[in-house]
Order: C-alpha cells, then structure tokens, then sequence
C-alpha cells in the first residue's frame, strides 16, 4: 500500500491524538483565545467557493480582528486589489476558517465558523481608520476554536531575525509579471511605483 485512502487507513497510521489535542477545542471564544485575537496583527483567511479553495492574508495593528462576543468575530475588509475572491466564496459558501499569527510566538490560533458580508453604515465606521472605512465587515459565527502547537514555528524559524541590508532572494512582484506576460508588463516601472502605491492605498 502506497496511498491512504480511508479514515481508517489514516488512523492507524498516525495513532489517537493526546488528551490536550482534544481539551484545547471548544465551541466558543474562550478569554484565553481572545487574549492570542487581541494580540494577532496577521491572520490567514481560508475560505470555499464554486472555483474551489482561496486563503488570503490580513493584517493590521492587533486586535484588528475584533472579539464581538464569545461566538463571534467582525473582520474588517480593507482595500486590496479587488480579486474579492474570498468575498465570492463567502457569498456562495459561508464556511471559513481562520489561522492566526502572533510575531515571535509559537503557537498559532484556528478558527472555525461561518460567515456573512455587512455592509451596516455603523459597523464599518466602527472600523474606520485614518478616516477610512472599510468596504464591507466579515461577520463570522464561531463554531471551534483551538491553538495549534508551535512546532511548525519552531521548524520554519518563522520569526528569526532578518538583517534589513539582507538581499532578496525571490523574484519581485513586477519580475514576476514581466516574466507571465513575456515581458509585455512593464516590470520593473511597477516594482519602482509598489512602495509608493501601496503606502497611498493602506486604507
């Protein structure tokens, strides 16, 4: 056997998970999984749709996902490059996921719920910043929620230290474009413009 077709299969091969695998998942926003939201600036918003799988990122300053209740959270949605394809998937398919990060802690956060897109005038003008509001606010009804061990942290040292005079060593945005369209994207004026562009469109 080569390949693991069933649940069975699947379970043998790993063994039962630990007691504190098991203890760690509730149903609710335990005060303890507020205070990692709290303090998360980046989260990873997975979400499925009739084009299949999406995960985007979000970040701001944390707490920017806010803790309405112990069984919901608000996710503002700020301004991108208006692909929406989360916002497609939630539309049609309102189970989301979310995985939160936390710079220079191990443990991550999961969430599981479903979703629904507000666009309630008092809602987004509580997430306005700079005098910016939000395009639209992601309601997501909580259903699990359980911390994720710190070991992929730990095997990717995710949070080591970089040098700022560090060289790129991946292509850049504009290379990239250059380099799908044969050159017909004028790459490297993008890559010049990026930083200005973004800084300009943060909210």
């Amino acid at each position: 056997m080569t390949t693991i077709d069933t649940v069975t299969q699947l379970e043998a091969l790993f063994g039962q998970p630990g007691e504190a695998s098991l203890k760690k998942e509730v149903p609710y926003l335990h005060p303890s999984y507020q205070a990692l939201i709290a303090a998360s600036p980046f989260a990873v918003l997975a979400t499925t749709g009739p084009g299949g799988l999406d995960a985007s990122p979000r970040g701001d300053a944390p707490g920017f996902v806010a803790v309405q209740d112990d069984k919901t959270l608000l996710l503002p949605e700020r301004r991108g490059n208006n692909r929406i394809d989360s916002l497609r998937n939630i539309v049609t398919e309102p189970r989301v996921a979310l995985l939160f990060l936390i710079p220079g802690v191990g443990e991550t956060l999961r969430v599981n719920g479903r979703a629904r897109i507000s666009v309630a005038p008092e809602l987004l003008a509580r997430f306005a910043v700079e005098g910016r509001a939000p395009q639209c606010v992601i309601e997501i009804a909580v259903e699990t929620v359980f911390f994720q061990c710190a070991r992929a942290i730990q095997r990717s040292k995710l949070w080591a230290p970089v040098p700022e005079d560090a060289p790129r060593t991946v292509p850049t945005p504009g290379a990239i474009l250059s380099a799908l369209t044969d050159a017909a994207f004028d790459g490297a004026t993008y890559d010049r413009e990026l930083p200005a562009r973004q800084q300009a469109t943060l909210y």
